[in-house]
C-alpha cells in the first residue's frame, strides 16, 4: 500500500511507504513503538524489534469497509464518521478512477443525494437538497471557490477542478455555515487535490493516465511527477481533455420522437460568417457542444520543523470557448435566434500557502492558516442571425482570502475538542461590455466597421464584496454512546457597487453600499445505543448575504430581462434533520435514512419587477419583461435520502440510494425551483486481488408540470417535451439507465479501465437540463505508474 504514514510513539520521526508499499525504517530505534496509519484502514502498532517475527511484512485491515472512515471537511480536521451527526458523502481517488468521469460535475452526479443540471456539456450545476448555484459552497483545499458573481439558478464553475487531480471529494449536506460561512445553505462540496509526501530517502514517482470515450470522441491525458525528499516534496500534474460534439441516446422510451433532436445549427465562428442555419445530417449529434480543458496543479510541501510545515499550492484551469447549447437552439419564430452565443475561455488561477502548526499547547494542539489569491476571468459573446452586431461582456474577479482553523483538546484524550477560527475574504469585480459590427467579405469576417454601446452584466464602475467571520465549535463525547457537537459563527459582509452608464437603464441610486451581519449556530447529537445502531440529530441555521450577482446583474433570458434590486436583503435557512444507521454482519454492511426539514426565511427568488414605473424594458434591440431578485417571506424544503452500502461476502459488494425532495413557498404557494424529482441508484460489484467490476442502475422519476416554478424560469420547463394535445409542456419524463465498469490490475504499474455507460442507448435529459444526456458510451482508460 502506498502513502501509509509510519511514525513512532514520541512523534519525532515519520515517513511514508512508496508506491510498492515499502519503507526504510532505519530512522527508528529498536525500542520504538511504530504506528502504521492510513485514512481508510485501522491503525496498526508494533515494536520495531518484533517486525522480524512477521518477516517485516505488515498487514492492515480496512475500516469496516470504510463505514467509519475519517472525515476531513465537517470540522476542517480529522474526525471519525461515528462522531459526526451531519450527513456526509465521500469519494476517493480509487473510486474516481473507476467511475472515469469526464468532468468533476460528472463525478458529483454519482454521489448519493446529489443531482447535477447541465445547460451545456461544458458545465454542471450540483444540486444539494433542492438548492444549487450560490446556495451551495464549493471549496478546494480549504479555499472557498464561491465569489461575488456566483449566481442563482445554474452555475457551471464546478468543472474548473479537473477530476484527474482530485484525491478525494467530501459533500456535507445541509447548512454548514458555522464552519464554512455564507453560501453553505444546501451544503458544502469540498475538493481535496493530490498532495506530495516527504520521505526519509529520495524517491521519484510518476504516472500517466489516458482515456478515450466513443460518445464524443473524448481524449483525456494526465501526467504527474512526485518528488520526495526529507526536507521537501513536490507534486506536479498536467492534464488536458478534448471533447467533441455529444451524441444523445437513440431509444426514446418516453414516446417523444423529436424531443431534444437538433435538426439545424449555426456554424458561425469568430472568423466565419453564415447568415443562415445549417441542416444537421444526424439530429442525434448535439452540435456546438464540444470543448477543451487544460489543468495544471503544482504543490510543494516543506517541513519547517518538527511541529510546522508549509504547503504551496498552484492551480490553473483554462477552457476553450464553450458554446451555450440552449441559446444556440433557441428559436425566434421559425428561425434560430442566435448565430453566436458562447462563453469565452474561462480561466481560474489559485495560489495559496497553507501553514500547518502542531505546537501541542493548551491554547492550541494543532491548527492551519491558509492564505490564498484567486483570479477568475469569464466572458460572454453573442450575436443574432439577423444582425452583424456582436456584443462582448467580460468579467474579471480577484479574490483575497485568509483562513485560520485551530483545535484544542480539553483534556488528556480527544473526547473533548474545542475548535475555533476566522475567515476574511475580499472580492474585487470589474465588468465591462462593448459591441463590434462585423465587416464581412464573402463568408469571412475580415474586421469590424464600428463600435456600439452594450450594457455590462455587472456594475461598470466596479464593485467589491468583503466578508469577515469568526467561529467556535465544541465536540464532546458525553458518554461512550453520545457525542455532542455545537458551535456558533458571527458573520459580517459589506458590498459596494457603482454604475456609470445609464444608456439602457436608470437606477434610483448609482452608488450602493450594503452592510449585513448574522449569527448562525448548530447543535448535533450522535447517539450509539448499541454497536450496531447510530441515531443522529442536527439543528442548524444558515445565512447567505446577497452578492454582486444578486444585487446588480443585468441580463436577458427567454424574453425576461433581469435588472438590479439595490434593496435586496439576506436570506436565512433553519434546518432540522435526523438520521438512523443500522450496521450488520460485524459492521461490514449498513443501511441508513436521513430526513430533514429546512425553513427558508426572507428567501431570494426571481419575480416580476418595475423600472422607472415600467414593467417592460428595451434590451439588445427587443422589448423584454422586467424581473429582479426579490425577497419573499417563508418557504420550506423537506426530503430524505435512504442509502445502503457493504459487503455481501469477500468478493461481492453492493450499495444504493434513493432521494426524495419537495419544496414550496408558504406565502406564494408556488413550488420552489431546483427541486429534483425522486432519483436514485443501485450497484452491485465484484472484486478480487486484480479485478473489479460493477453493474449500476440509475433512475429518475418524472418532474410534473405542476411542480415547476414558471415565473422564476430556472428549471427550464421549455426544454421539456411539448404536448400539442394539451397545448402545454409535459415536464421532465422519467428515465432508467444501466452502466457497467471494470478495471484490471495487471501489476503494480499498469491498470486498465473499461466503462460502458447507458448500455441500452436511452434518450433522456437530467432534470432542468438543456442538453440531452450521453447515449451509449464506451470508455477505455489506462493508468501507468512509473
Amino acid at each position: 500500500m502506498e502513502n501509509v504514514t509510519i511514525y513512532n510513539d514520541s512523534n519525532d520521526a515519520f515517513l511514508y511507504t512508496d508506491k510498492n508499499g515499502i519503507a526504510d525504517l532505519s530512522i527508528f530505534k529498536d525500542s520504538d513503538i511504530i504506528s502504521f496509519n492510513h485514512l481508510s484502514y485501522i491503525e496498526f502498532e508494533i515494536l520495531k524489534r518484533e517486525l522480524s517475527i512477521v518477516d517485516f511484512v505488515v498487514y492492515v485491515t480496512r475500516r469496516a469497509e470504510m463505514l467509519d472512515e475519517i472525515v476531513l471537511s465537517a470540522s476542517k480536521g480529522e474526525e471519525r464518521r461515528s462522531r459526526i451527526a451531519e450527513n456526509v458523502e465521500i469519494t476517493s481517488m480509487t473510486e474516481i478512477k473507476k467511475l472515469a468521469p469526464q468532468t468533476s460535475a460528472d463525478l458529483l452526479a454519482n454521489l448519493p443525494g446529489v443531482k447535477v443540471q447541465k445547460s451545456q456539456f461544458g458545465g454542471g450545476s450540483p444540486v444539494l437538497r433542492g438548492m444549487e448555484a450560490n446556495r451551495v459552497l464549493l471549496v478546494v483545499d480549504g479555499v472557498r471557490m464561491n465569489n461575488a458573481i456566483y449566481r442563482m439558478g445554474h452555475l457551471q464553475n464546478s468543472i474548473t477542478v479537473s477530476p484527474n487531480i482530485i484525491d478525494r471529494t467530501e459533500v456535507i449536506f445541509g447548512p454548514s455555515s458555522v464552519v464554512y460561512g455564507s453560501d453553505a445553505l444546501g451544503g458544502v462540496i469540498h475538493y481535496y487535490t493530490k498532495t506530495p509526501k516527504v520521505s526519509a530517502k529520495k524517491e521519484v514517482n510518476a504516472s500517466i493516465y489516458s482515456r478515450f470515450s466513443t460518445i464524443n470522441n473524448e481524449f483525456t491525458s494526465e501526467g504527474n511527477v512526485e518528488l520526495r525528499n526529507e526536507k521537501w516534496a513536490s507534486f506536479t500534474s498536467v492534464s488536458r481533455s478534448s471533447f467533441g460534439d455529444l451524441k444523445m441516446g437513440e431509444n426514446r422510451n418516453h414516446g417523444f420522437d423529436d424531443w431534444g433532436k437538433v435538426s439545424e445549427y449555426s456554424n458561425n465562428s469568430n472568423s466565419y460568417y453564415n447568415a443562415t442555419a445549417v441542416v444537421n445530417t444526424d439530429p442525434l449529434i448535439q452540435k456546438n457542444t464540444g470543448f477543451e480543458q487544460f489543468d495544471v496543479l503544482q504543490k510543494i510541501v516543506i517541513p519547517c520543523s518538527e511541529n510546522t510545515d508549509v504547503t504551496f499550492n498552484f492551480q490553473y484551469s483554462e477552457s476553450s470557448e464553450i458554446n451555450r447549447f440552449d441559446k444556440l437552439n433557441e428559436y425566434s419564430g421559425n428561425e434560430l435566434k442566435f448565430a453566436e452565443w458562447y462563453y469565452g475561455p474561462q480561466k481560474r488561477l489559485l495560489i495559496s500557502s497553507q501553514l500547518k502548526l502542531n505546537p501541542d499547547k493548551k491554547w492550541m494542539k494543532y491548527g492551519t492558516l491558509t492564505a490564498a489569491f484567486q483570479n477568475v476571468k469569464e466572458s460572454r459573446v453573442q450575436r443574432k442571425f439577423t444582425s452583424l452586431e456582436r456584443s462582448y461582456r467580460n468579467e474579471h474577479v480577484d479574490v483575497l482570502s485568509l483562513n485560520g482553523d485551530f483545535f484544542v483538546p480539553l483534556g488528556k484524550s480527544d473526547s473533548r475538542i474545542l475548535s475555533y477560527g476566522f475567515e476574511t475574504t475580499y472580492n474585487k469585480v470589474n465588468s465591462n461590455a462593448y459591441g463590434k459590427t462585423l465587416d464581412v467579405y464573402n463568408n469571412s469576417i475580415v474586421g469590424f466597421t464600428n463600435d456600439f454601446v452594450v450594457q455590462s452584466r455587472y456594475p461598470d464602475g466596479g464593485s467589491s464584496y468583503t466578508s469577515l467571520a469568526s467561529y467556535v465549535n465544541y465536540r464532546q463525547d458525553i458518554s461512550k454512546k453520545i457525542t455532542l457537537n455545537t458551535g456558533a459563527r458571527v458573520i459580517k459582509t459589506l458590498l459596494k457597487a457603482t454604475w456609470i452608464d445609464d444608456t439602457f437603464i436608470t437606477l434610483p441610486d448609482f452608488d450602493i453600499s450594503l452592510n449585513n451581519a448574522a449569527v448562525t449556530a448548530t447543535m448535533g447529537f450522535a447517539f450509539k445505543p448499541t454497536t450496531n445502531w447510530q441515531l443522529n440529530s442536527v439543528i442548524s441555521s444558515g445565512f447567505r448575504s446577497p452578492n454582486i450577482d444578486d444585487v446588480g446583474k443585468i441580463r436577458e433570458k427567454a424574453g425576461n430581462v433581469t435588472v438590479p434590486n439595490i434593496h435586496l436583503k439576506p436570506e436565512y435557512a433553519y434546518n432540522f434533520e435526523t438520521s438512523i444507521l443500522k450496521y450488520y454482519n460485524n459492521r461490514r454492511f449498513h443501511t441508513g435514512i436521513n430526513i430533514y426539514y429546512t425553513l427558508l426565511n426572507n428567501y431570494i427568488t426571481r419575480d416580476y419587477f418595475e423600472v422607472n414605473n415600467s414593467s417592460t424594458i428595451m434590451y439588445d434591440g427587443e422589448e423584454g419583461t422586467v424581473v429582479a431578485n426579490v425577497n419573499k417571506d417563508n418557504a420550506y424544503i423537506v426530503g430524505s435520502t435512504f442509502s445502503f452500502k457493504g459487503t455481501i461476502n469477500n468478493n461481492w459488494k453492493t450499495k444504493g440510494s434513493l432521494t426524495y425532495t419537495k419544496g414550496k413557498a408558504y406565502d406564494t404557494k408556488l413550488p420552489l425551483s431546483s427541486i429534483p424529482p425522486l432519483f436514485g441508484d443501485l450497484q452491485i460489484g465484484y472484486e478480487n486481488e486484480r479485478l473489479q467490476a460493477n453493474l449500476n442502475w440509475r433512475f429518475n422519476a418524472k418532474k410534473r408540470l405542476e411542480d415547476y416554478n414558471v415565473i422564476e424560469g430556472i428549471d427550464n420547463l421549455e426544454q421539456t417535451p411539448y404536448n400539442a394535445l394539451t397545448d402545454s409542456y409535459y415536464g421532465n419524463p422519467e428515465w432508467n439507465i444501466f452502466n457497467i465498469n471494470a478495471n484490471y490490475k495487471l501489476n503494480n504499474s499498469l491498470t486498465f479501465f473499461v466503462n460502458l455507460d447507458n448500455i441500452f442507448d436511452t434518450h433522456y435529459k437530467e432534470f432542468a437540463s438543456s442538453i440531452s444526456a450521453p447515449g451509449r458510451n464506451l470508455s477505455v482508460s489506462v493508468n501507468l505508474n512509473i
